[in-house]
């Protein structure tokens, strides 16, 4: 027991303990003096106790458990993903959330740590050969598609987004062959400038579509990025004055409890998707770059972790995870500066969510359960 107690990474421990106190105090901020006020930040706080329970819990679990149930925890995902569609709670448009004694729990974002699981063991059976086309490409693209087309059904643009991001990375790592890369280059390109030219010839059909299926806020989401100057005000809020409250921060920022932009005002989501307004208002470019700065050194530790994996399994694990981060942070902090379209993802460790919180916590606790053990075992067929 003590040996695993060495084994685990306190830098990492140490920077997770900076984010809770960022995250409470931003939190505060956030809903301070609005009619949202209800103790998210201290509620935030309990689930990071959970959370750092989970962590220094999973540091005496052998990793490989996951990696021997990878089938069932994935059955379990997509059985949890179908349920959702016909007794799933709705919020902001998308069915997403069952409430369980009280608490929301949202599924889609557990199954993207058992993606993760099971991509890692299908990479694995290659022992670090180049993947195959049809024998390793296809299947693993089918094991994703399931998940992504049934959290595309709710609809949670933004968890489907991260599934593509962590198959992409996972596979990259795996080893895929090149003209296998130029291929799916190819595809997600050609998708893409697809989609521009049918939004922008059929506009007014797709706009209807969405109207009549109760989804409009899609509609003006995607609109907002691809046709700023012909969307409304009320589609470009939150962008345009998100992007002014962080330009309004500056170098230093207004100061702690020092900015106007609070959810009954002009930024909606201020404690959950729009948290980072809060960061560049009040504390501006520096205190921006000082939690990008903690957000690196996480990701650097977690590498470094990778490069000492025995097990490639656990090497993919660990990508899989910092795809997943690395998007978030990117996407998140992206839209509200203007570079990326509007979408539900959070700012890890930041934003206001039980289930978001604690998955980010466990998935911190496996890649610490692969550093304590990894070291242990041979590489099991």
């Amino acid at each position: 027991m003590l040996n695993k107690i060495k084994k685990i990474d306190w830098v990492i421990v140490f920077i997770l303990i900076a984010l809770m106190f960022i995250s409470y105090f931003i939190l505060h901020s956030a809903t301070a003096h609005t009619i949202l006020y209800a103790g998210f930040e201290k509620t935030q706080l309990l689930y990071f106790c959970l959370g750092f329970f989970v962590l220094f819990a999973m540091v005496f679990i052998d990793y490989r458990i996951f990696l021997k149930f990878w089938w069932l925890l994935y059955g379990i995902g997509l059985v949890s993903l179908v349920l959702i569609l016909t007794i799933g709670k709705t919020k902001n448009g998308a069915r997403g959330w069952f409430d369980i004694f009280g608490l929301s729990v949202q599924p889609a974002e557990l199954v993207k740590i058992f993606l993760i699981i099971g991509i890692a063991y299908l990479l694995g059976r290659r022992m670090g050969e180049p993947l195959k086309f049809v024998k390793d490409v296809i299947p693993i693209g089918i094991f994703s598609v399931i998940p992504f087309a049934l959290v595309m059904a709710q609809p949670d643009l933004g968890n489907a987004i991260i599934y593509v991001v962590i198959v992409i990375g996972m596979l990259w790592m795996g080893n895929v062959k090149y003209w296998h890369t130029l291929i799916g280059i190819g595809i997600v390109v050609g998708s893409l400038l697809l989609f521009v030219f049918l939004f922008t010839n059929f506009n007014d059909e797709i706009k209807t579509f969405f109207e009549d299926q109760g989804k409009v806020h899609w509609y003006e989401r995607i609109n907002t990025f691809i046709h700023p100057e012909q969307a409304t005000y009320d589609e470009r809020m939150q962008s345009e004055n998100a992007q002014e409250a962080i330009g309004s921060g500056g170098l230093s920022g207004q100061g702690y409890l020092q900015g106007t932009m609070k959810n009954g005002g002009f930024v909606p989501y201020l404690y959950s998707d729009s948290i980072f307004v809060v960061i560049g208002e009040e504390f501006g470019f520096q205190g921006a770059a000082i939690l990008l700065l903690l957000y690196f050194v996480l990701i650097y530790r977690m590498i470094l972790v990778a490069f000492t994996c025995k097990d490639r399994r656990a090497a993919y694990m660990i990508i899989g995870i910092v795809s997943m981060f690395v998007f978030q942070i990117f996407q998140n902090i992206g839209m509200m500066i203007g570079i990326m379209p509007i979408t539900g993802i959070t700012l890890p460790f930041i934003s206001f969510g039980g289930t978001s919180l604690m998955l980010n916590m466990f998935s911190i606790g496996l890649v610490m359960s692969i550093r304590a053990h990894q070291h242990m075992y041979e590489i099991e067929d």
